[in-house]
């Protein structure tokens, strides 16, 4: 089958050149696309409705699932008592869910994966972390959301962790001063959901008068820019508020979604999302789904290696984004980098965070 150790202990994250990454991801793709074909039934009966044969193919030719097949079918490939927790994507009230199966080989390889990309942007040693959230999110380990479920993966890369923010999602004030006084001078690592950050950390900060030393750390954050465009808050007003308040200078954005969780695309300091040497985008044309060249928008196609239980290795997103190049980034990663432009037209709202202000409002 795949050799997961092999390829984790041979393939640095973001050195691989085009054309060994694009054999790397055929072998490897081509390979999950016959695991699922032979061990999933609905996956099966999609390819063969298809007519798809594997025969010179590219992993760019392998069929890619809207990404809402995964909220009608409740799809695995493997049997159901290897299944060790279901992962579930953001939804309003009322709204149906994604369901992802998890066995636990899939569990590893997106811990590990995660751990390499993250790892190209922040020190690999584990330093403190605050999370702007409420723990309250992480009550049922068998079975995440998607919000759940990022913050579990994101805080294996810190120690001494707080959860800034209450049950009810208030600044846990006092907590807070007394954490970066245990830890004054130190790097600490920050993360959080966009819109949440600046909604109960940044306007609260400024609403307190209050100021924290956190020059030297590190935020990570994603999701929610829907909600903060809506309010016309700027990515730069975002970084500068944080500057001023915080001290923060170096902020990361990510792009990622539950249905490929772990295969994330991090913010370099250059602004651009990079894909990894374990995933790929594809832009795709909305109006015959054909490949889109360098510069031109289209809709989003994300590839994985992590996928193994479930057959979300090629799906199609909801989002619109453009590629900007491919290894040629000033920050030196090898691969594609791109940037997101928003939701398709009419594609409902799934973010975690944009999911967290809807029930708020209820």
């Amino acid at each position: 089958m795949i050799d997961y150790d092999k390829i984790f202990d041979e393939i640095k994250p973001f050195d691989l050149p085009r054309k060994q990454k694009e054999e790397f991801l055929t072998d490897t793709l081509l390979k999950l696309t016959n695991h699922h074909y032979q061990n999933c039934p609905e996956y099966r009966k999609i390819l063969d409705a298809l007519a798809f044969g594997q025969k010179n193919k590219t992993y760019s030719d392998i069929p890619f699932l809207p990404v809402r097949i995964f909220k009608e079918f409740n799809m695995k490939s493997v049997a159901q008592e290897n299944v060790v927790k279901l992962m579930t994507s953001s939804g309003t009230t009322g709204q149906a869910v994604s369901r992802i199966n998890v066995d636990r080989v899939t569990s590893v390889n997106q811990s590990k994966v995660m751990a390499k990309i993250v790892s190209s942007f922040i020190s690999s040693a584990r330093v403190p972390m605050i999370v702007i959230d409420t723990d309250s999110v992480l009550k049922n380990r068998n079975m995440f959301s998607a919000r759940g479920g990022a913050i579990l993966g994101f805080t294996m890369f810190g120690k001494d962790k707080l959860f800034a923010l209450d049950e009810n999602m208030q600044l846990k004030e006092d907590e807070l001063f007394r954490f970066l006084d245990k830890h004054r001078g130190s790097e600490i690592l920050l993360f959080g959901f966009t819109f949440m950050i600046w909604s109960h950390f940044c306007n609260e900060l400024k609403k307190r008068g209050l100021k924290l030393n956190l020059g030297g750390s590190v935020l990570i954050h994603g999701g929610g820019w829907k909600k903060l465009a809506d309010s016309a808050v700027t990515r730069q007003e975002f970084k500068d508020t944080l500057k001023e308040y915080c001290g923060i200078e170096k902020v990361h954005d990510y792009y990622g979604m539950v249905e490929q969780a772990s295969s994330i695309y991090m913010e370099c300091d250059y602004g651009h999302l990079h894909a990894s040497s374990y995933s790929d985008i594809i832009i795709r044309r909305s109006s015959d789904f054909s490949v889109a060249g360098v510069g031109e928008a289209g809709i989003i196609q994300a590839v994985s290696i992590s996928p193994l239980s479930y057959p979300g290795h090629s799906i199609l997103t909801e989002d619109k984004g453009v590629m900007l190049g491919e290894d040629d980034c000033p920050c030196g990663r090898k691969g594609k980098y791109f940037e997101i432009l928003g939701r398709v037209a009419a594609a409902e709202v799934r973010g975690c965070s944009d999911t967290y202000e809807n029930k708020r409002a209820n």
